[in-house]
């Protein structure tokens, strides 16, 4: 479904409030007021806050789907450059919308049940990337680039698992390394370069024969 702007802008409202005071802690008074609209608004272009949510997710996954297809579907690129770009451009993603990274944890970790179609679109979106990250190893395999015995779901696992743990656990890396001084943007671009390097380097090691560069 496709969105115009007045609804693009209560969507990322929406999903600034959803991050901060959860789905539960937020009215649709809430984002009508920050919105600047009128609750009627809301109602009538969503019709109900489980249903905006739902639009959220719609808007979030449609755009990591089409980021994932222009990387597989990149012919002038070789299976571990895609893979490079893949691992940056999922660092790249969760570290700018931490909102909706924000929101999709407390969703898949809630007891409660928000909706089937959350759920749905929650599986998908793994399904997608497991499948974009599928499509790359076979590519490579049939190349002769990588080796034969890949894990493709632990491989996913440890891209978005590594990045989510360190997003969520940002503070005690910071204190860790001594850079509890260090301003955010400035700490993003370093946080951004060190899990690109961690990352690359466990891929290749993992995916790739030795001689590949």
């Amino acid at each position: 479904m496709e969105y115009n702007a007045k609804q693009l802008q209560i969507i990322q409202v929406a999903e600034r409030l959803f991050a901060a005071k959860g789905f539960s802690g937020t009215s649709i008074r809430d984002i009508a007021h920050e919105a600047d609209i009128n609750v009627s608004m809301i109602s009538y272009y969503f019709g109900s806050k489980e249903k905006l949510i739902e639009a959220l997710f719609e808007v979030r996954i449609v755009e990591s789907r089409e980021r994932m297809d222009n990387i597989v579907s990149n012919e002038d690129l070789s299976p571990l450059q895609k893979i490079n770009i893949l691992i940056d451009t999922v660092i790249d993603r969760l570290l700018s919308n931490q909102c909706f990274h924000n929101i999709m944890l407390r969703e898949q970790l809630s007891g409660e049940d928000r909706t089937q179609v959350i759920s749905d679109l929650i599986f998908q979106l793994k399904i997608k990337n497991w499948e974009g990250l599928s499509s790359i190893l076979r590519e490579g395999q049939e190349k002769g680039h990588f080796k034969n015995n890949i894990d493709a779901t632990l491989l996913s696992a440890t891209l978005y698992g590594t990045v989510n743990h360190v997003i969520t656990t940002q503070s005690f890396y910071r204190k860790i390394n001594n850079l509890e001084e260090m301003e955010q943007a400035e700490f993003d671009k370093y946080l951004k370069h060190q899990l690109s390097k961690h990352l690359k380097s466990i891929f290749k090691a993992t995916v790739a024969y030795e001689t590949i560069e």
